[in-house]
């Protein structure tokens, strides 16, 4: 049972409704789409598509409502080749869903999301027997009870918990402390410790118990304290045309290196690789790249 998954997730899934426009729009205006697609989303589920492409065993934890956006998710997530006998239906709600605004100049975009408290995973709807059969465990933390008792179970059964984290609730320390590898993005270490300093941010996180702490740093890359040692990595450059995923997949970068054992300097040029390729195309997993593109970007 424990090695029939090189990955399990638990976390958010959701069903994105992307458009780029020339601009974003001022208040009580009107502007026309340059691009628009609809594509599944949601932080760990899209961290687990990628690293299914990347021959990698996945399964995920979650729950949809019985609609067509759950329909959808739940497809698409097979077709990946993730194993889904961990989601859950919740029947009669709405599945989470998000319309995403990409600007054309930047890439960079704006999410305007809803999720039902129907379809926020209890622990309770968690099974242990798939959350142990992995060999790292990867979270979100919005669903913060389930994930607090996933983060247990992992730990019973000495597996690897990877948090990727952009918010705080009361039960955040507690998750945190059970946590091995956090990334974040550039806000959660200022709010969440009150540190205007980026190393004495990462250093409080990681004295509370994770043993490596990153922070993504958008175009300029990323900035981790590895044990005792401290990596800055430059973004690599890339003409964005989308930023949405980059950071999931920057967490799925991180994840695949630690499974090919690779050391903190490699892990994080790959992530950094990873996350700015993806921006090249419009939503998270059209940009996910080959594990080829990213050599080869890398080289």
């Amino acid at each position: 049972m424990k090695t029939r998954f090189d990955v399990v997730g638990v976390g958010l899934n959701a069903v994105d409704y992307l458009c780029i426009v020339p601009h974003y729009p001022c208040f009580n205006s009107k502007v026309k789409m340059l691009d628009f697609k609809r594509e599944a989303g949601g932080q760990i589920a899209t961290a687990l598509v990628a690293l299914s492409r990347w021959g990698l065993r996945t399964a995920y934890i979650g729950k949809v409502g019985d609609d067509e956006w759950g329909r959808f998710t739940r497809q698409d997530l097979e077709r990946e080749g993730v194993d889904i006998s961990g989601l859950i239906t919740a029947t009669g709600t709405t599945s989470q869903f998000a319309f995403i605004m990409v600007d054309q100049i930047c890439g960079e975009r704006t999410i305007v999301w809803h999720r039902s408290e129907e379809v926020c995973l209890k622990p309770e709807e968690l099974n242990p027997e798939i959350i142990k059969a992995g060999r790292l465990l990867h979270l979100d933390g919005h669903e913060i009870e389930a994930a607090i008792t996933a983060a247990h179970w992992a730990r019973e059964a000495g597996i690897k918990i990877v948090l990727d984290i952009d918010s705080i609730n009361p039960k955040t320390s507690e998750l945190i402390r059970l946590t091995h590898i956090l990334a974040s993005d550039q806000e959660f270490p200022y709010n969440y410790t009150g540190q205007n300093d980026p190393l004495k941010a990462l250093r409080h996180i990681q004295q509370q118990g994770p043993e490596v702490v990153v922070m993504t740093l958008g175009k300029e890359g990323s900035l981790a304290l590895w044990g005792d040692k401290v990596f800055r990595t430059p973004g690599p450059e890339v003409r964005a045309i989308d930023t949405t995923g980059a950071g999931d997949l920057f967490h799925a970068g991180i994840i695949y290196s630690l499974l090919q054992g690779w050391g903190p300097e490699d892990s994080l040029i790959f992530a950094n690789a990873v996350a700015a390729l993806s921006c090249q195309k419009l939503g998270g997993r059209a940009g996910i790249p080959s594990l080829k593109e990213v050599r080869d970007f890398i080289k």
